[in-house]
């Protein structure tokens, strides 16, 4: 299956230093999940990568073949995929700005019927876990409901180095035993909607909200 992880932040300077903790934390949870499952595939999209316009305008927004084609790469991923890992830090007690605008540009159905699962880190000592809780209502509005199971990092900077290692007195079984509740989840489920998604189409039973707001056949 395959699999990708998002990593919500675009700081990169200093101070603080060092500036870019959640990349130490992405790479820690690739390797940890490469680890358990060396046959899936997962790969990491950095929002770095994105300088998204600033009118914000979602992929599915665009006349068709008319999209920046870094938003259609993108996209197809998406939806090739069969689950997610999502990085975030915690800005005022709540998700990544930058996550929550590359997760918006594209629609729901490219994430719905698949798991998604919550990793969240910090320089202090809470590991962004109230940023973590936040997330949860915005996964399951995405469609990619979150597995029950979440990571926490504090203090990121004492734990990994910048390739993903563990720092110095920090060991690598104890921080891979408690990434694995989490990833055997998502994996679980990743296979579950896997194999009914191959029985069942869901999108034929639910269509698409990218046109028109009734759509949504809301009151």
């Amino acid at each position: 299956m395959k699999f990708l992880l998002f990593l919500g932040s675009v700081r990169d300077s200093t101070p603080p230093r060092p500036a870019r903790l959640g990349l130490r934390v992405a790479l820690a949870c690739m390797a940890a999940f490469k680890h358990y499952y060396p046959d899936h595939e997962i790969e990491l999209i950095d929002a770095l990568d994105f300088p998204v316009e600033p009118v914000f305008k979602p992929h599915f927004a665009y006349s068709k073949d008319r999209a920046p084609a870094q938003l259609n790469e993108l996209a197809q991923k998406i939806a090739d995929s069969d689950g997610y890992l999502m990085v975030s830090p915690e800005y005022n007690h709540t998700m990544s700005p930058a996550l929550a605008n590359l997760l918006n540009h594209f629609g729901s159905s490219l994430f719905s019927y698949k798991p998604s699962a919550i990793v969240s880190y910090s320089a202090g000592q809470w590991g962004g876990m109230r940023a973590a809780v936040t997330m949860r209502t915005f996964l399951a509005e995405l469609g990619c409901l979150p597995v029950s199971a979440m990571i926490h990092v504090p203090k990121a900077q004492q734990v990994f180095d910048e390739q993903g290692e563990m720092m110095p007195g920090e060991e690598q079984a104890d921080w891979y035993e408690y990434f694995a509740r989490t990833i055997h989840q998502l994996e679980w489920w990743a296979q579950a909607t896997h194999d009914h998604r191959e029985e069942v189409d869901p999108l034929s039973k639910t269509a698409t909200f990218k046109q028109n707001p009734a759509q949504r056949n809301a009151p």
